[in-house]
């Protein structure tokens, strides 16, 4: 792989543990205050995805965990917070792709504007995100709010970032939730590189308005996916690093999901031939 080796600064670009540890330990803080109140707080799926403990389903699709709750509950826990890292793009660390015309898209597979104009390689893999109110009980869809997507390209490579893509902005949009509380990113299958569990960045904000101005982020977090199917796309041409990449890797040792995933780990079906979808119900 050419490019910014990433598996020399993986704690870098999370921020390392001397970030991510109050993090995890707030997470933790309020699951043992919760049990203690007994007050359930149980993670929101979408009525597709089925409760499991690890991705253990055929390499075509997999299921995101989840805590069953009754129907009556009136809260349910959001989604958890996260780094961004450090190559988030929404100027907290230099360069700010939400202030450019045409970051709003659904296809976020090549460059916009002034950039190089680049596409990015991959298995191809829509992501779909449906934004919720926790405090409704995942009832009711956020309907205005708007989320920002980003993630690495097929080389575990960055834009706007990583050393030859620098002048590329691909891999990167923001999207309006509809009526349903849905956004939907056009994209490619994320390569895995050094130190992580393949995933995808995502904020929300508020409104269209917030994010485009990169203002007033309500959530941060982190799309998981599932190891069957990250191990049937990486079996394919262009992804040979992430292979050895993943080995030794798991998304109970990994820094960001180790303290739980439930909620995070997308439901993804498809195929290498048709592409992939993953979905993903996102509680704020």
């Amino acid at each position: 792989m050419s490019g910014h080796h990433h598996g020399d600064d993986v704690h870098e670009h999370d921020r390392g543990l001397s970030y991510d540890l109050p993090v995890l330990a707030r997470r933790r803080m309020i699951r043992l205050l919760a049990g203690a109140s007994l007050v359930p707080l149980v993670g929101c799926t979408s009525d597709e995805e089925t409760s499991a403990s690890s991705p253990s389903s055929s390499p075509s699709s997999s299921s995101a965990g989840s805590s069953s709750s009754s129907s009556s509950s009136t809260e349910c826990a959001t989604i958890p917070d996260e780094t961004a890292g450090p190559f988030p793009g929404d100027g907290s660390n230099g360069v700010n792709v939400l202030k450019e015309s045409g970051v709003v898209r659904s296809d976020i597979t090549s460059s916009f504007g002034d950039s190089a104009g680049g596409t990015a390689e991959g298995v191809p893999l829509t992501v779909t995100l449906t934004v919720v109110d926790a405090a409704s009980g995942c009832g009711a869809p956020k309907k205005g709010a708007a989320v920002y997507a980003w993630h690495c390209d097929r080389d575990g490579n960055y834009s706007l970032y990583s050393d030859g893509v620098t002048e590329e902005n691909y891999l990167r949009g923001v999207q309006e939730a509809d009526d349903k509380g849905q956004v939907t990113f056009k994209s490619i299958f994320p390569g895995c590189y050094q130190g992580r569990w393949p995933h995808i960045h995502f904020e929300v904000y508020g409104s269209l308005e917030d994010a485009t101005a990169a203002t007033s982020i309500t959530n941060t977090s982190q799309l998981a996916l599932p190891k069957d199917v990250c191990d049937t796309v990486y079996a394919t041409d262009g992804y040979s690093e992430s292979v050895s990449n993943m080995g030794g890797l798991s998304l109970e040792s990994d820094n960001i999901f180790s303290d739980g995933y439930e909620q995070q780990l997308a439901t993804v079906t498809g195929s290498v031939e048709k592409g992939y979808t993953a979905t993903l119900t996102v509680p704020v």
